[in-house]
Formats: C-alpha cells, sequence, structure tokens
C-alpha cells in the first residue's frame, strides 16, 4: 500500500528518488517502458481517465493491464484489449491512492500517436498519470489534492513546463481527462503549495480558460 495521505502532508513531502519512483507510491513494475530518446527533454505532464470495466471503479483490472496480466476473458469488455500493450507512469485511484508502474525517468506507453507545441510522439518527452474515472462522471474529491503534489514533485524533479490532457495531444483520437475533470479545481490545490512548480495549462479547458501563458 502507498503511504497515508493527511492533511499534513506538504509538496515537499512527496519524494522522486533516484531511480524515479516516487516514495508515497506503491509499486507495480510494468514491462511496458523502455528508455527515452538520447538527448530529449522531458518537459510534459500529460493527465488521462481510464477504468476498467468502463464506468467501474476499485478493481485490480487497471494494473492487471499494464502489466500484461489482465484475465481477457474476466469481462466481454476485455476481449478487445487482447492486442495492447501500454502502461501510465501513475495511477490515482477514487480513493487518493497512488500507484506507480513505471519509474519516471523512463518512457512509458501512455500517449500513442500525439502532437504537442508541434513536437510527435509525447511519450518521448512526457510523463503520463491516470485517474481512475470517466469522461461521465465527476471525479472524486481525494484525487485533486495528491494529483497536485505529485505534479509538482515531477514537476520539480524533472523540470518539467507544461501540463495537458490527452485530449489535446491526440484530440482526434482521445477526450480524457474529459468535460468532468475540473481544471480550476487541479489549478486552486496547485496554487496551495507554496513555491511549487510553475506549468503551462493547454488551450480549451473546460472549467477554466487560461491560455498557454497563464502559469500557477
Amino acid at each position: 500500500m502507498s503511504a497515508p495521505i493527511t492533511e499534513a502532508d506538504t509538496w515537499n513531502t512527496w519524494d522522486i528518488d533516484d531511480e524515479g519512483w516516487c516514495r508515497q507510491a506503491r509499486r507495480e513494475p510494468s514491462p511496458n517502458c523502455d528508455e527515452r530518446p538520447a538527448g530529449v527533454v522531458t518537459d510534459l505532464l500529460v493527465i488521462h481517465n481510464i477504468s476498467l470495466p468502463p464506468g467501474q471503479f476499485g478493481g485490480p483490472y487497471i494494473a492487471d493491464l499494464f502489466c500484461n496480466r489482465l484475465d481477457f476473458d474476466a469481462h466481454p469488455y476485455f476481449d478487445q484489449l487482447r492486442p495492447l500493450r501500454v502502461s501510465a507512469h501513475f495511477l490515482i485511484r477514487r480513493d487518493g491512492e497512488v500507484v506507480q508502474f513505471v519509474p519516471a525517468h523512463r518512457r512509458a506507453w501512455h500517449a500513442g500517436v500525439s502532437v504537442f507545441d508541434g513536437r510527435e510522439r509525447c511519450n518521448d518527452f512526457s510523463i503520463g498519470i491516470e485517474l481512475e474515472g470517466t469522461d461521465f462522471e465527476p471525479f472524486a474529491e481525494a484525487q485533486y489534492p495528491v494529483l497536485a503534489k505529485l505534479s509538482q514533485a515531477l514537476a520539480t524533479r524533472y523540470g518539467l513546463t507544461s501540463v495537458a490532457g490527452h485530449e489535446h495531444i491526440a484530440p482526434v483520437r482521445k477526450t480524457d481527462p474529459g468535460p468532468c475533470f475540473d481544471w480550476d479545481r487541479y489549478r486552486e490545490e496547485m496554487m496551495k503549495i507554496i513555491n511549487g512548480a510553475q506549468l503551462r495549462f493547454p488551450l480549451g479547458l473546460h472549467k477554466s480558460q487560461a491560455s498557454t501563458d497563464e502559469k500557477f
């Protein structure tokens, strides 16, 4: 289990160690990762949502998918996932638990065909965070402060400069984190962190019309 999250926690208690692992996260190492290209600077954070089966929360299936141990016969929906080999660096569950699958300095397979600021292959230069949720219902209250603290720890450790949704880097293919993700709430949680890193929001936010130059 990950370390308990309390109100007394501050962003600087969230540690990313020299091996790219977050101390507050429960580790579930995924084989679905590789090395980033030489010389590429990791500067983007990508926010996703996921639920397996769709709309159901709390089960083992997300981790099972990312770790190549999903029982495809456990639910009819899973049959279409057989060819997938995917991962994200982190998953934030509905109760705020953080699960880490890939060391942050390595390349997880979360973005797919994607473009950010004219650069293709966002997996090469991004860190992916999955939120347990869907496009169609609000995210849990516990997820926002944890997302903010994890974001700040990663931004400070790796010098991240921007954050985007999967929908922003792959708008034809993807819709997540979707209209129920409260970007304003995320930004507010980030602003509570004194001396935290500054990140650029994307354009076209559902609940915040921040420009790409607006930072928090």
